[in-house]
């Protein structure tokens, strides 16, 4: 069970995101006072304004980080470093700092925060299973069919909604700072065993097809996705996804004290949502 601990306040940078918007409403149920921030919250943040940082960080025990666009960008170290230095001159205690698996420069940004004075823990995840359902893989997949220039590769998706439980256990147990929980689902799928999922659980034939890197770009392109996004998925499915993460932890299990949820779970709980449809 989360406690809260000595923590009773925090911002989540990032708030409207995935995985922030999910640990604002745990942190608030938890009876955390939760400040949300982001280009579309009541508390502006911007990564690329720092004069709306202060005001963020400013009279909160905690924060919780979810860097964006992603921290595979050259920047984020550099980004995490000099706020993980204000949120200490303002008084933060601890922070949690989202991540990706084999990313060296998503561990570039661990290390500054390990280093920053700071009580600390960093979530480095898997790949979303929410993003077939939450992110841009979304329409092709009612369109019924998705290209994308993976082919064999295992990747054990991780339910954000896993990913959220573990960062407020690391917001708010003590026994977890000081650590990187690498969190993943409990099995490899391939991409085209992630859709065979989901075209079971909706009940609509989806068609998976693996394409080149550059035809994967192009059309990403065509159907105005921002030049930035495009180069960092391409990043994304060329490095990360090239079969160094083929490999499951029992970090949820740990943490959290139960399994992890599973794809074929996942899956059928958003297909009764008819988002899918």
């Amino acid at each position: 069970m989360t406690t809260t601990g000595d923590i009773q306040s925090a911002v989540v940078i990032g708030g409207t995101g995935k995985t922030g918007a999910r640990v604002a409403h745990r942190l608030t149920a938890a009876g955390v006072r939760t400040r949300i921030a982001s280009r579309t919250s009541g508390t502006l943040f911007e990564w690329n304004d720092q004069t709306t940082w202060q005001p963020a960080v400013s009279g909160v025990d905690a924060a919780y980080v979810a860097y964006a666009p992603d921290l595979a960008v050259p920047e984020s170290s550099t980004h995490i470093e000099e706020l993980a230095n204000l949120a200490y001159r303002e008084g933060v205690r601890r922070m949690v700092l989202l991540s990706g698996r084999g990313e060296p420069a998503a561990q570039n940004s661990e290390r500054v925060l390990a280093d920053s004075g700071l009580e600390w823990a960093v979530v480095r995840a898997s790949w979303f299973a929410q993003n077939f359902s939450e992110g841009y893989l979304l329409d092709p997949i009612r369109e019924g069919h998705l290209a994308l220039p993976t082919g064999g590769v295992g990747e054990p998706f991780i339910d954000v909604d896993d990913l959220a439980d573990v960062a407020v256990a690391a917001l708010t147990r003590t026994e977890l700072l000081g650590r990187v929980l690498e969190v993943t689902g409990p099995e490899l799928l391939t991409f085209a065993e992630a859709i065979e999922a989901i075209s079971t659980a909706s009940g609509r034939a989806v068609e998976f097809e693996r394409i080149g890197l550059q035809q994967f770009s192009d059309s990403m392109t065509e159907v105005g996705i921002p030049s930035d996004v495009v180069e960092l998925l391409t990043y994304l499915f060329a490095e990360v996804l090239d079969g160094r993460n083929q490999s499951v932890t029992g970090v949820v299990e740990e943490v959290l004290d139960r399994p992890a949820r599973d794809f074929t779970t996942f899956a059928a709980e958003v297909a009764r949502t008819g988002v899918w449809s």
